[in-house]
């Protein structure tokens, strides 16, 4: 019983699930704490939502709108993911690098079982989210449809997957205020950066298992050379716009360190990458840009909010 569980919660790519889980629930904090656009109007509330807050307080959010904002983001995101475990079922099997995967090993068989399971976890993300916003549930709503399309045959990064990770922080952002700041479009298009840097770096370092599986879409269709230059010009980006947070949204000095530290790391295994070449040196950009640059950053966001 308990490994059929363990299964089915693998199926969600739990990893990825928390980071974009706790990404959404550091917007909610930041859009807590950032100040209202000139003649915005707060969200309206329903009898649902049963905590009281004032989302232009410029205080911290209640318990209550943290555990259920939380609470969607996480079972919103976990269906999406889901839904790329089941689409990519196929292709997974081919390759080494994911063939022990819930689908591939049949772990759950059919595979329509694990369907019905993660359909269910959309459906019901779909649901609290509409009880949170309208803006909120278009922000999952065109996120999951974003996961699901195009799988495994373009450049998966961009438009989709970047829309896809975008996603969990605007339904966070939205679930306590309705107004876009260029603090909001900073934070999207830092994801925007940094997406190519995680996603392109394991393609990288997996090159060979990908080409082999038949998927020679970018990277793949591109030199070695030539993708780790354009992951280069990335991770310049990537500190760009987290510097421009800084100057933008007023936050503490601090958080400049911080951030100014995290993109000199970043920066530095990307250039080790374009000297080297090698997919040890691409595994590490990969495993540096999870949480150890972007949950960071987004913890520095909300620790100097209190400073």
């Amino acid at each position: 019983m308990m490994k059929t569980i363990r299964n089915y919660i693998e199926v969600l790519k739990v990893r990825e699930t928390l980071l974009l889980g706790f990404l959404g629930l550091c917007s909610v904090i930041i859009a807590a704490h950032s100040s209202p656009v000139t003649g915005a109007v707060p969200i309206p509330r329903t009898t649902f939502l049963w905590w009281s807050w004032n989302p232009y307080a410029n205080a911290p959010p209640s318990f209550g709108t943290l555990l259920i904002v939380a609470m969607t983001i996480l079972i919103a995101s976990g269906g999406a993911n889901g839904l790329t475990n089941y689409l990519d079922r196929n292709v997974d099997a081919r390759m080494q690098r994911t063939q022990k995967r819930v689908f591939p090993t049949r772990r759950i068989y059919p595979a329509e079982k694990g369907l019905v399971w993660v359909l269910f976890l959309i459906v019901v993300g779909l649901v609290l989210s509409w009880l949170l916003h309208q803006y909120v549930f278009f922000a999952d709503l065109i996120g999951t449809a974003a996961a699901a399309v195009f799988r495994k045959r373009v450049i998966c990064v961009f438009p989709q997957g970047v829309i896809a990770s975008c996603a969990p922080v605007l339904m966070g952002w939205f679930a306590v205020r309705s107004d876009i700041s260029m603090e909001l479009v900073l934070l999207c298009l830092l994801i925007v950066a940094w997406l190519p840097l995680h996603v392109w770096s394991v393609m990288v370092s997996h090159r060979d298992d990908y080409i082999g599986a038949g998927l020679t879409f970018f990277p793949m269709s591109v030199s070695v050379r030539t993708a780790v230059i354009i992951l280069l010009i990335f991770a310049f980006l990537l500190n760009a716009v987290s510097v421009s947070l800084y100057f933008v949204a007023d936050y503490h000095p601090l958080y400049l360190i911080i951030a100014l530290v995290l993109g000199v790391v970043m920066l530095w295994a990307t250039v080790r990458l374009v000297g080297s070449h090698t997919s040890r040196n691409a595994w590490k950009l990969y495993k540096l840009s999870s949480f150890p640059y972007m949950g960071l950053i987004f913890v520095a966001i909300c620790f100097c909010l209190w400073l």
